[in-house]
């Protein structure tokens, strides 16, 4: 097993933005130390004659060819709107 390492609970609630009580600070702490003891036993597997990949199973695109078909009119689309000026959609600002 790896050596007993500190974990700062507190620090880690302070970026997750989170609160938690006495019991449930020691039930944390105790399930990342469990995490970070399998971590631990998979860094001892021996991978290097394993082939690299990005996935397990081999991904074929299974997405339909993009073709150009009947579009809407401008007016069908700005149809249902909640409002619009110039033919385009107006929405609410999201960035200050």
């Amino acid at each position: 097993m790896m050596e007993e390492k500190h974990l700062n609970i507190e620090h880690l609630m302070t970026l997750a933005r989170i609160e938690l009580g006495g019991s449930e600070r020691i039930k944390i702490a105790d399930s990342l130390r469990e995490i970070l003891d399998y971590l631990e036993k998979l860094s001892e597997v021996d991978i290097e004659e394993v082939e690299e990949s990005a996935h397990v199973f081999p991904l074929y695109n299974v997405l339909r060819d993009d073709l150009v078909g009947p579009m809407l009119s401008v007016e069908e689309a700005l149809m249902n709107a909640p409002e619009q000026r110039d033919n385009q959609f107006i929405v609410p600002k999201v960035v200050e």
